[in-house]
């Protein structure tokens, strides 16, 4: 099984990635955490991505592809994979459609969170009030202003991603704003439809 989900912060992409992990037995592959391994590892890939980084700049679409084909070539992978935050742009996913062609794989399904953003606004609200009133600290980017930032990325680079997607046929859409529990018995839906492509 191989999928990606899609939506915006907060739409509750971590929360169900972990669910899948655990019932399906698959790795999540976050860019961040891959990146982070390629450079402590010291391959090839990791330190041309070391010395981008130390030079405070961002690293190429070109190294973080091949960063992650290779993260998708390790053992743990042979069952499949939760791709997160990756791709993030329309011209990384028609790298990724080319590299697993290249593996002989295929993804099985492209799940969006459909959510309403200005719920989403309050729901971040919500938590940080939570969170601080239970005597903890709020993420330092849990904030109105920041989080508004990061809705306004996520819609100009990774939105594009739907249309790119439904144009392959790929994606399926789900009411990120139902419940939990209902959220997740709808992409075990999917999948179980999905899963002899």
């Amino acid at each position: 099984m191989r999928l990606i989900l899609l939506g915006p912060p907060g739409a509750g992409k971590g929360t169900q990635a972990q669910r899948l992990v655990e019932r399906h037995g698959i790795p999540q592959l976050s860019t961040g955490d891959m990146l982070r391994a390629a450079v402590a590892n010291g391959t090839e890939v990791g330190r041309r991505a070391k010395a981008v980084m130390d030079a405070g700049q961002l690293v190429s679409d070109d190294i973080v592809n091949q960063i992650v084909s290779e993260r998708i070539d390790q053992q743990d992978c042979g069952r499949g994979f939760i791709l997160d935050g990756y791709p993030r742009t329309v011209p990384q996913a028609e790298a990724l459609g080319a590299m697993l062609a290249g593996k002989g794989l295929r993804l099985n399904a492209v799940i969006e969170l459909k959510v309403d953003e200005s719920a989403l606004v309050r729901r971040m609200e919500k938590r940080v009030s939570d969170t601080v009133a239970a005597g903890g600290q709020a993420r330092a980017d849990d904030n109105p202003e920041s989080f508004k930032k990061r809705l306004n990325e996520y819609r100009e680079k990774t939105a594009p991603l739907s249309q790119y997607y439904a144009g392959t046929g790929e994606l399926k859409t789900i009411d990120g704003m139902a419940d939990m529990d209902t959220v997740t018995a709808k992409i075990e839906e999917i999948l179980s439809e999905t899963a002899d492509k």
